[in-house]
């Protein structure tokens, strides 16, 4: 059976962390699977962290280098917590480099904390119940707790943001962020699960993703240099690695 794109099936809808969860998450998204058999889905690597209720229980999704396949019920439901960019490891008490590319039960890193958690959450009539009784449960967990680690947010939002065109990425890092190589790979592993220019090629194919929404029918080639690439067959290759598809598939 043909695998398509996560959010290609069923209904898929995402918002802002409410007050109470926001030091530590940026969005909360519901994810309702269709009635009928649901085909594979591709997760592609976006440099997320999500803290997920799917089948009464919680787990954590990520961080992910290469696609993954899933296969969900029909008409299950996911609620997400995404986490802030270098919060997920202080939240969890793990480095985000220990479940990497990981599917994990909260209670292999938590054990008995997990199931009180989840103890927190009854039967509701609507999925609506359901993400108020999550965000209370997760809000206690989360308010007054110092998960994010600035400056590897700082990190993420500058190589997000895209670095000057021919610029040495590590040497970049090392003066806007003070830190040596050695120390700047460790922060990098620990906060994201693995290193700047891994998390540069994912940021960099996900900008061309938003240029290219914005832009249409805009050349791709000459989007993928706005991008940070080198050209357009360079694209294409990180398409194919990232995803497993050419941009235009993806498309």
């Amino acid at each position: 059976m043909e695998a398509v794109l996560a959010q290609s099936t069923g209904f898929f809808r995402e918002r802002p962390a409410a007050a109470g969860l926001a030091s530590a998450f940026s969005a909360v998204w519901v994810h309702r699977m269709a009635e009928q058999d649901v085909p594979p889905i591709v997760i592609t690597p976006d440099a997320t962290i999500d803290l997920q209720w799917i089948d009464g229980r919680f787990r954590i999704a990520g961080p992910d280098k290469e696609p993954q396949i899933e296969r969900p019920p029909a008409g299950s439901v996911i609620v997400g917590f995404r986490f802030r960019p270098g919060a997920a490891a202080g939240w969890l008490g793990v480095p985000a480099s220990e479940i990497v590319g990981g599917r994990l039960d909260l209670g292999e890193l938590w054990g008995t904390r997990a199931r009180e958690l989840s103890d927190r959450i009854k039967a509701a009539p609507d999925v609506a119940g359901i993400v108020r009784q999550l965000e209370e449960a997760i809000g206690m967990r989360t308010e007054g707790r110092e998960a994010l680690d600035p400056l590897m947010g700082r990190a993420f939002d500058v190589i997000d943001e895209g670095l000057p065109p021919k610029t040495p990425l590590l040497p970049f890092l090392q003066r806007q962020l003070h830190l040596s190589e050695r120390t700047l790979r460790r922060r990098f592993e620990d906060a994201f699960g693995y290193g700047p220019k891994t998390l540069d090629r994912i940021l960099r194919f996900h900008r061309f993703r938003r240029l290219r929404e914005k832009a249409g029918e805009a050349s791709t080639a000459l989007l993928a240099i706005e991008a940070g690439y080198a050209d357009q067959a360079h694209l294409i290759r990180e398409s194919r690695r990232l995803t497993g598809v050419t941009p235009s598939a993806l498309a």
